[in-house]
């Protein structure tokens, strides 16, 4: 059996890498559609809304940078150019949206996609005994279970 320099099967790695990389595409467009609807909020929820996309952003740029060293880890490349992120990701660019329901409806639909590959790469990594995958995952499905109860809240 061949393993990489952490002890997982390497195909099992490659495996995993290359669904970490279609993670951090759509981390990258979480994250650019989070800093648009920050700047470009409108209306009576404006102070709220604001606050909340920042925190946002700033969480998907941090784990951003843990996908991307999570992938180092396991011994492969990251993507890292825009051209990439755009063919890659499920996520669409959020364009001119500035009210509050449709900001929070980008933000939703962003988790939508975010789960649904966290979901996928935690049973991969389960497979694998990536448990540095694993934890990343569980911790990062377990904050955006409550985001989309808290933000579908705001939509009632």
């Amino acid at each position: 059996m061949n393993t990489n320099e952490i002890g997982l099967q390497s195909e099992k790695a490659a495996d995993l890498a290359d669904k970490l990389n279609h993670l951090l595409a759509n981390y990258q467009m979480f994250y650019a559609n989070s800093r648009a609807i920050h700047w470009n909020i409108k209306g009576e929820k404006f102070f709220e809304l604001h606050q909340k996309f920042e925190e946002l952003y700033l969480d998907s740029f941090e784990k951003i940078d843990e996908i991307a060293e999570r992938i180092l880890t396991l011994g492969f490349t990251p993507l890292h150019t825009y051209t990439d992120y755009l063919q890659e990701a499920s996520i669409m660019e959020a364009k001119n949206i500035t009210d509050a329901r449709g900001t929070v409806q980008v933000v939703l639909e962003g988790y939508k996609a975010l789960l649904k590959i966290e979901r996928e790469i935690l049973a991969l990594s389960d497979e694998a005994d990536d448990e540095g995958t694993n934890a990343l995952m569980s911790d990062y499905i377990r904050e955006q279970e409550k985001s989309v109860w808290m933000y579908q809240s705001f939509m009632s």
